[in-house]
């Protein structure tokens, strides 16, 4: 397990540090712009780049460039809402999407504003379609940047610094620790069901701004309507 891993880890850091960072910061922009998100793992390309930082300055480099990435990506999915918002929505990739997570997202930006813009960043899904959304909505521009900035600080920085120091880790104990491998893979394991766990209960707490009454489809709201009275016999007057 060792070699295989430090195979790995030596492959990435064999490429160019700054191309290993532009790569990385173009990868975020990307899975934060619209819908791409949904195909392209950000949290994957920074977590791998993250394993090959050496030294103070790569790190800086790394977090300026994923924060950067992930802000323009963003915003580019702001813009795209404000000019192309109800075209891209009713196209054959916003249907496909579904138009129930179009409304979840849409409920949870106008009923929790700016809040909605932070927690969304760690939410599947969602962190593809609220930039979109808040574009469509009368938020401003500024106004978004404010809340979405220290997201995509916390963010960058929770990933960026977790693969940094559990590789640095691992590179210390590799020819020593024959088991070292196994706690690698163990410890980045144990990383990624907390952050699943974490979404989980986000999504779970702010559930309730995400849907509405009138949500449900037109079969279920049709069945849950009282009959309306037809006839005489639904008067309550007396003839």
């Amino acid at each position: 397990m060792n070699e295989a891993l430090s195979w790995i880890l030596a492959l990435v850091a064999s490429v160019d540090p700054v191309l290993r960072t532009v790569l990385a910061g173009v990868g975020i922009l990307l899975e934060t712009s619209i819908l791409v998100g949904l195909v392209v793992p950000g949290d994957s390309i920074v977590l791998v780049a993250s394993t090959a930082v050496a030294g103070p300055v790569e790190y800086v480099a790394l977090l300026v460039a994923v924060i950067v990435g992930a802000l323009i990506g963003e915003s580019i999915g702001f813009a795209l809402g404000r000019l192309f918002g109800p075209r891209i929505r009713r196209s054959r990739l916003g249907r496909r999407l579904g138009e129930h997570n179009w409304r979840r997202a849409e409920n949870y930006v106008d009923r929790r504003g700016g809040i909605a813009v932070f927690v969304s960043r760690f939410l599947p899904v969602l962190h593809s379609l609220v930039p979109l959304t808040v574009g469509m909505s009368t938020m401003s521009y500024r106004r978004f940047l404010s809340w979405t900035v220290p997201a995509c600080v916390l963010w960058a920085v929770v990933w960026i610094t977790f693969g940094s120091l559990a590789a640095g880790g691992y590179r210390q104990v590799a020819d020593e620790l024959h088991l070292a491998g196994y706690a690698f893979v163990g410890v980045i394991v144990v990383f990624v069901l907390l952050v699943v766990l974490v979404k989980r209960l986000l999504e779970r707490a702010e559930g309730r701004h995400m849907s509405r009454p009138g949500d449900g489809d037109a079969n279920t709201m049709d069945a849950e309507a009282p009959a309306e009275p037809s006839g005489p016999e639904g008067s309550s007057g007396a003839a």
